[in-house]
């Protein structure tokens, strides 16, 4: 018969291997992003919208307006201190984190998304979310996107979109860092919409602020939870491209999963200066000069203010 030592010793080996396996699946439940639908009352959609991470808006309107809406303006105001990238994770190809941190925050940057050879034109909105179109056209100018596949197609009542930004293909890759949402409150996501893949989790009231570099384009008007950064736009003539795609399904006749039709990222070509244009903000050291008080702290925090103005390349 086992000692009392014995029994002890293998009693802890079980609580040991019990607590693994809950923080595996803890893990991967904060893995999962997930969109809740709003139909009528909250309908949670399956599958959502998510990927597998490896951690544990609008002051000017898109050139380019859909048939089918237009996006809802923002409520929120840019952030009033520079935006912040924090290392999360093993990138799936290797990227330099954003080193502008203060960037241009007024007006849109025009790019386009090469898809399967063809042209996609997007407006990216940085009046809406600077921080994230920044992040963009960081990891497109590093060729972050070149060659990566959009790995998720959905179709259904309330959630129909185009998934990519994992180089990987399978859904788990990301640049190695997140950043903070940038939301408009919005519930309405029309056609054309280009917004963040996060880890929000309705359920839990918990994920956000867990962008990375995967993102949605939506080929037909949505109604989602509103915790998803809009912060783009896709041109009618790109829509035609997603469209085709979106029009052969999903494999194996599924409602999510892997799409028919091949939808290769071939390149993501952003303007030069869209990566340096650097904007306003109230900075923590403008905040710490002001609060000095007094002329001398309200022209420290001027001066501070003005070294961030902005230049746009739109």
């Amino acid at each position: 018969m086992p000692s009392n030592q014995q029994r002890r010793e293998a009693a802890k080996r079980k609580l040991e291997r019990q607590l693994v396996r809950r923080e595996e699946r803890e893990r991967g439940r904060r893995q999962r992003l997930i969109v809740i639908g709003v139909v009528a009352t909250v309908l949670v959609v399956a599958g959502g919208i998510w990927y597998a991470t490896t951690r544990p808006k609008s002051s000017t309107a898109a050139s380019d307006t859909t048939s089918t809406g237009t996006q809802t303006a923002a409520t929120t105001s840019a952030p009033k201190t520079p935006c912040t990238y924090t290392t999360s994770g093993k990138a799936a190809k290797t990227v330099n984190k954003p080193s502008n941190t203060s960037p241009a925050n007024t007006g849109t940057v025009d790019a386009t998304i090469k898809l399967n050879g063809q042209d996609v034109p997007i407006t990216l909105d940085r009046a809406a979310a600077p921080c994230t179109v920044n992040s963009f056209v960081s990891l497109a100018s590093q060729k972050f996107y070149d060659n990566s596949p959009c790995w998720r197609l959905t179709g259904n009542s309330a959630l129909n979109i185009l998934q990519c930004g994992d180089p990987t293909g399978v859904g788990n890759g990301g640049p190695g860092y997140t950043f903070a949402d940038e939301l408009t409150k919005t519930k309405t996501y029309p056609k054309g919409t280009i917004a963040m893949a996060n880890s929000y989790d309705a359920n839990q009231q918990s994920g956000e602020n867990t962008n990375g570099s995967q993102f949605f384009i939506v080929y037909k008007d949505s109604t989602l939870s509103p915790h998803y950064t809009v912060f783009g736009k896709v041109s009618d003539a790109g829509m035609a491209v997603i469209d085709a795609i979106a029009a052969k399904g999903v494999k194996n006749n599924a409602q999510d999963g892997a799409p028919v039709a091949k939808a290769v990222i071939d390149s993501v070509t952003v303007p030069a200066d869209s990566v340096t244009a650097t904007g306003s903000y109230a900075s923590s050291a403008t905040a710490t000069a002001a609060a000095a008080g007094g002329a001398g702290g309200a022209t420290t925090a001027a001066a501070a203010t003005a070294s961030t103005s902005a230049s746009s390349s739109k």
